[in-house]
């Protein structure tokens, strides 16, 4: 499996590892030519540097400490931490946001999940029916255009109108807060889903990197856990559906813009996603291809960043999912849900690979490393 950009000696890549020694804690780091060099010394966060100018340039020639070859450190992250520096999602301080409903397939998962009020067993039948009354392909529709304001108009008409077909169809994208800075997991950690959920799913994603003036300025792959038994039973638990203990993974390592590398390269990504379950054998693969989004990705980031809302130390948005498994795994009519234990492996060739396993939110270590602990992390190194 290629878990590094099938151009790596092309690419930029900057993320942020964690360092047992000579001081405990997160350290920035930049990948050359196969190997993993801290350039903490020269950069305090993650966030600084992507508010650089010249991020670009600067993470191609700044000087670091070698901490081995980016191989190892894979190897680490995903099967012993203990014996090295491991990765650790390459965003600090940036604010963690999401964006939902940015694709047709999503949108009508959604509207099931309300109407079925959390019960997959009668996604099915919900399935049909939104098929037949739709009957039509709400890709081809721009949100916000005379097409989708004549949809939603009929739809009213028949009782059929969703809050979620408000967001997906209408002017106003869907933004929210999936995660505190500092809390998302990285490559190889495991993901968190809470105890009361009995339906879920991955949701694999682009991820952008934004600087403070709302610059894209690189992107990474994101897994954007879903809970959607209880979104389903109201819209107004999204936070407890989105944001709780290690129930965002982003990484491996955030890939900066360059003119190799551009937007237009996530315009035409396809993210592949393959689960496998570690107690039933089960399988499943998916893809989510980026031309099809209903939204452009800076519009997305113009919707979340302007003259109405800053963020000073910039922001991860990701950019949602055509994603929704419907294939049964426990038994028919049921759908598809996490089993613990699963591995979820999300891929696109410019970004290499995201690989976390699945467990409960309640089981995995507590996230205790917050500002006030990373302040006092960046207090000792400088002091030393």
């Amino acid at each position: 499996m290629d878990l590094l950009p099938h151009d790596l000696d092309q690419a930029l890549l900057v993320g942020r590892v964690w360092r047992s020694s000579p001081h405990q804690g997160p350290a920035l780091v930049v990948i050359r030519q196969g190997e993993v060099l801290d350039i903490s010394a020269s950069c305090n966060c993650m966030a600084d540097l992507l508010d650089r100018d010249d991020a670009a340039s600067f993470s191609a020639s700044v000087s670091g400490e070698s901490l081995g070859s980016v191989e190892t450190l894979l190897d680490n992250s995903l099967t012993d931490p203990q014996r090295g520096p491991y990765l650790l999602a390459p965003c600090d301080v940036q604010a963690i946001k999401a964006c939902g409903v940015t694709f047709a397939v999503s949108l009508l998962e959604r509207v099931i999940e309300e109407q079925a009020g959390g019960d997959p067993g009668r996604a099915g039948e919900l399935r049909a029916e939104l098929n037949e009354v739709i009957g039509q392909d709400l890709s081809r529709i721009a949100p916000g255009s005379t097409d989708a304001m004549a949809l939603k108009r009929a739809l009213q008409e028949r009782g059929a109108w969703s809050q979620y077909m408000e967001v997906g169809l209408g002017p106003d994208a869907e933004v929210f807060t999936k995660a505190q800075p500092l809390s998302a997991v990285g490559f190889g950690a495991a993901v968190g889903l809470h105890p009361a959920s009995q339906w879920n799913n991955p949701e694999p994603e682009i991820v952008l990197a934004v600087d403070a003036y709302g610059h894209a300025k690189g992107a990474t792959l994101g897994n954007d856990v879903n809970l959607r038994d209880i979104e389903g039973r109201s819209a107004l638990l999204l936070g407890k559906a989105k944001d709780n203990n290690a129930s965002c993974a982003i990484g491996p390592f955030i890939r900066l813009f360059d003119e190799r590398f551009t937007l237009d390269a996530i315009r035409e990504a396809q993210v592949s996603m393959h689960i496998e379950g570690a107690d039933d054998g089960f399988v499943l693969d998916g893809t989510s291809d980026m031309r099809e989004i209903s939204r452009d990705p800076l519009d997305l980031v113009e919707q979340t960043i302007g003259a109405h809302h800053q963020y000073p130390d910039g922001f991860m948005l990701f950019l949602g999912t055509m994603f929704s498994p419907i294939e049964d795994r426990d038994g028919r009519g049921q759908g598809f849900t996490h089993h613990l234990g699963d591995t979820v492996t999300i891929t696109t060739p410019t970004l290499g690979t995201l690989i976390n396993r699945v467990d409960r939110s309640d089981r995995l270590p507590p996230w205790t490393f917050g500002i006030r602990q990373w302040q006092a992390h960046l207090s000792r190194r400088q002091g030393a």
